[in-house]
């Protein structure tokens, strides 16, 4: 009855011709890729080497034809293709693998530094390291053959359910634990938005609160809690699904608001009987702690952008597709026909999926932004919340979900689980990585046989590629640098936390992010940012020492140096991020221009918003209107009953820029308020994705960041108005 979207393969290709039937058939994506990976290392080995003929008798200068030939082919493709697509991916995959197998090659055949024991040892254990990270990379790089998007399905689907010529009953279950009252009535409210009539939302209280059994009545919902906190979130999920039997489940977690076309752009795909579960990504309304405590928060995209623009496609295109907790629909009878929510570890998401996924059944991302959350809102949660999520993947391998030995997933759906895994060891190379420079430059231990020629012939081409490439493979979310901080501010608690958790991996109990904070004075996290402080020293003493001594008889230059330096950088930076800035309200503000008009004593003022949020607005009116203390703000249809809170002249124009707050807003403006704040239609997918910086200039911005730390620290005005305290 329902058109179904099929990559299999037309099972009458014999009626077509020869041609048809190779390149329909035989000529799959499989092959082409296949292909790709043998033509990339051709390139990066084979056909390079009749460039270094032509350079004979130019001294030394064609070693650096093979750097020179992969960049400008590399830039070519993207030139070419400014967004990635199957072709100029595939491309720019292979050439990176090739490359990475070039420069694997020489490091374990020619730079293992076996000269003495000490120098043996951690020659090798570097290079086991590198091993590590290296495998990593290239797991990734495969699954980026598979990238799969389906919005153009969501499109006709959505179509069958906005017509009700598919409408199933859903049950929308909102988990809360502790959560304040005024982000959970936002996520309430948004459920209620939902353009969808055959839904029932009910409010899942694990603390029994009767504040909350207050607000589920007072705004129409369910209300379902118990004695007990056993299993925590998977616990009162499975509780909650014995008390209800829509045909679908939705999940929100108590800080997310749906966009009203959630369920009309998701549960159109459940007509494909094999779907168990659709995840759609996280996206959150305000920035993320790093981004902000840099001050770059209107820069940098939040670190979680880079995993569902990025990652959660590629893992789809093989059905390794990670559940992430909240904002998904799941079919009731496959959930319950495999015991419900996994409860045996705290990542009950995750294993969950594997679950249905071990049974047959797809899990399926839709890379599109339908819901928005609340950020961590401090560097202490952010931490927090990365070392939970990364202990309950750990657990993976002492619970009977853990993907690499369930039954019936294919090799595809281990290798995309496994590369979810080594993540989270990623950063114990990184943390030992810190401190080689000190080791090199102090004690004279030689890591690598490198010569000044090797260096540039073998590691360069390498190192220069995946630099320029980066960003563009990731659709332009990061660069290399600010990746690098990112991964660097978290990798001693998670290099840390993942060696505890496989030694003792149940020892912790379930801790929810602490949500709706705020605070009036800069706070620094000493504690987190200590490891990183001892890294800094021991970098600069390995900077001064190797700025004043001879390069080592193995190298032909003294790495120690540049080595030292860019760690040094990059540690000053993420150390200005464990410093949490103040948040004087616990409701976040959004840039909204709107016409609106003041109302009050038989006048009208008319303006335009700068910002709105659910306690006021900032308004921008002529400056020579007088102002009441109390006036009624019309917004649209929307009329409010507001007080001036701040007045000020605006810099540049003959206007006046106010502070207002709303006064106790009704249920009916509330929800007016939300609708335009969190819940109306392409919200968060109009919302452009800012486009990462490039290379240099993440660089000088790294470098004004820690200028603009340093005339706090120096400047006596601005010393003063950082009031600073420690945590």
């Amino acid at each position: 009855m329902f058109k179904t979207f099929s990559h299999d393969r037309d099972k009458t290709t014999w009626k077509k011709s020869v041609r048809q039937i190779f390149f329909g058939g035989l000529f799959t994506k499989y092959i082409a890729g296949i292909l790709l990976v043998i033509l990339g290392f051709l390139i990066a080995t084979f056909s390079l080497e009749w460039l270094e003929q032509l350079g004979m008798g130019l001294d030394r200068i064609y070693l650096y034809l093979p750097a020179i030939v992969s960049v400008c082919l590399t830039q070519i493709i993207i030139r070419i293709s400014p967004s990635p697509r199957f072709w100029s991916r595939g491309l720019i995959v292979t050439i990176l693998i090739g490359l990475t197998l070039r420069y694997l090659f020489w490091r374990s055949l020619s730079s293992l530094n076996l000269s003495n024991p000490i120098d043996g040892i951690f020659s090798i254990s570097l290079f086991v390291l590198e091993l590590l990270v290296i495998f990593s990379s290239v797991l990734q790089l495969y699954l980026m053959y598979h990238l799969k998007d389906r919005r153009r399905e969501a499109d006709y689907y959505s179509q069958q359910v906005i017509n009700e010529e598919y409408c199933p009953y859903v049950d929308i279950f909102i988990p809360t634990y502790n959560e304040p009252i005024f982000i959970l009535k936002r996520t309430i409210i948004g459920c209620k938005l939902l353009n969808y009539k055959h839904k029932e939302i009910y409010v899942l209280d694990d603390t029994g609160r009767a504040e909350v059994k207050q607000l589920a009545e007072e705004l129409g919902c369910y209300y379902i809690s118990r004695s007990h906190n056993t299993h925590a979130k998977a616990g009162n999920l499975n509780n909650a699904l014995q008390q209800t039997n829509g045909e679908l489940v939705v999940v929100f977690d108590a800080d997310f608001v749906p966009t009203t076309n959630f369920l009309e752009r998701t549960i159109g795909f459940f007509q494909n009987n094999k779907i168990a579960l659709l995840q759609t990504p996280q996206s959150f309304y305000n920035a993320d702690p790093i981004s902000r405590n840099l001050g770059l928060e209107h820069i940098l995209n939040p670190e979680e952008e880079v995993f569902y623009r990025q990652l959660q496609p590629m893992k789809d295109g093989v059905g390794s597709v990670i559940c992430a907790g909240t904002s998904f629909v799941v079919r009731r009878s496959y959930l319950e026909e495999v015991g419900g929510f996994v409860t045996e570890s705290i990542s009950e998401d995750y294993f969950t999926g594997i679950r249905l996924s071990s049974q047959g059944y797809e899990v399926i991302y839709l890379s599109e932004k339908l819901s928005a959350g609340l950020a961590a809102e401090s560097i202490s949660e952010h931490i927090a919340q990365r070392l939970r999520w990364g202990r309950g993947t750990l657990q993976a391998f002492f619970i009977k979900e853990n993907p690499l030995t369930i039954p019936n997933l294919t090799f595809k759906q281990r290798l995309a689980h496994l590369e979810g895994i080594l993540h989270w060891f990623n950063g114990i190379p990184r943390c030992l990585f810190l401190m080689l420079p000190f080791l090199y430059s102090i004690f004279n231990i030689v890591f690598i046989q490198i010569t000044s020629d090797e260096f540039i012939y073998i590691f360069l081409p390498c190192y220069i590629t995946h630099l320029s490439v980066f960003r563009w493979l990731s659709f332009k979310t990061r660069s290399v640098i600010f990746s690098d901080i990112y991964s660097l501010i978290s990798c001693f608690p998670t290099s840390y936390n993942s060696l505890k958790v496989i030694f003792n991996p149940f020892n912790t109990t379930f801790r929810v992010t602490i949500k709706g904070i705020s605070r009036n004075y800069y706070v620094y996290n000493f504690k987190l940012a200590l490891p990183l402080i001892i890294c800094l020293i021991i970098n600069l003493i390995s900077l001064v020492v190797s700025l004043f001594s001879d390069p080592t008889t193995v190298i032909d230059f003294n790495i120690g140096t540049y080595w030292s330096l860019y760690n040094a950088l990059i540690i000053c930076v993420a150390l200005l991020a464990f410093l949490d800035k103040p948040k004087p309200s616990i409701y976040d503000s959004f840039p909204l221009r709107k016409k609106i008009k003041i109302l009050a004593s038989n006048q009208v003022i008319y303006g335009k918003t700068l910002e709105i949020s659910e306690e006021g607005a900032t308004i921008l009116v002529n400056s020579h209107n007088d102002i009441p203390a109390e006036f009624i703000l019309q917004l649209g249809r929307l009329k409010i009953d507001s007080y001036l809170m701040e007045k000020s002249n605006n810099n540049h124009q003959d206007k006046k820029k106010l502070r207002i707050k709303f006064n106790q807003l009704t249920l009916q403006q509330h929800q007016e308020i939300i609708y335009l704040l969190y819940s109306h239609p392409q919200r968060w997918t109009s919302k452009e994705l800012k486009l990462s910086p490039g290379e240099l200039v993440s660089l000088r911005l790294a470098v004004t960041v820690l200028f603009n730390f340093l005339a706090i620290l120096l400047i006596p005005k601005r010393r003063k108005q950082a009031k600073i305290m420690s945590n």
